[in-house]
């Protein structure tokens, strides 16, 4: 009795391990669907039309405005792709050592501590010259200030320059013209046989005039 009912039993289960599994419409239905579509397709889809996609992979759609790198300028998602336009950018300083890039923009963020004046290059506080008479200084703010040496009237007509210097000077000592001769200061010249010519001096200083003070000698008186 109890072997019929064992042997009953085996037989049912062969027969429920040989009937397939029910398929249910969704499972139908899921199974078309990714039989149709290749692995590809899910991984590069064609946006073109649609919407565009930055350098990161975000989606943009038609007409929004994004920028497709951080250096990149601005671009418009257009059915013919982005449409990306250069802005006006600011000048960038020309003693500007670290540049960065925003919105497509060159922006600097260091600027040297130097002074550049003539094509050179000057450290801050930094004095220099330029010319015989004009001295300049490289200020705290990188700014070049210059000054032009103001020069004392020459007490001499026939003042000459030197090399490194900026001023004129009277190598000879004051002097001055009788006619078209040189005098020197503080001496009375006979000029000829008739006339004396010396030097005179401005109000009291030790400035002379350009011009000798000339004087004829008196003549002597005939004795008859």
């Amino acid at each position: 009795m109890v072997n019929r009912a064992l042997s009953g039993l085996s037989i049912a289960l062969a027969a429920l391990l040989l009937v397939p599994p029910l398929r249910t419409a969704r499972t139908a239905e899921l199974a078309a669907e990714f039989s149709t579509k290749s692995e590809p397709d899910y991984e590069f889809g064609d946006y073109r039309g649609r919407w565009c996609i930055d350098d990161h992979g975000f989606v943009y759609s038609i007409g929004e405005v994004y920028y497709p790198s951080p250096t990149a300028c601005p671009c418009t998602c257009t059915v013919d792709g982005p449409v990306c336009v250069r802005p006006r950018c600011p000048r960038i300083h020309p003693r500007c050592t670290r540049i960065k890039y925003k919105e497509c923009c060159p922006v600097c963020e260091a600027v040297a501590r130097v002074c550049v004046y003539g094509g050179r290059t000057y450290r801050l506080l930094e004095e220099f010259r330029v010319s015989r008479c004009e001295w300049c200084r490289c200020e705290a703010n990188r700014e070049v200030y210059c000054s032009i040496s103001e020069c004392p009237a020459p007490h001499c007509v026939n003042p000459i320059y030197e090399p490194n210097h900026c001023c004129p000077i009277c190598k000879t000592g004051p002097n001055c013209f009788a006619g078209s001769r040189v005098i020197p200061a503080g001496e009375r010249v006979n000029m000829d046989e008739q006339t004396v010519c010396y030097c005179t001096y401005r109000d009291g200083t030790w400035h002379t005039h350009p011009h000798a003070t000339c004087e004829r000698h008196p003549q002597p008186t005939a004795v008859f």
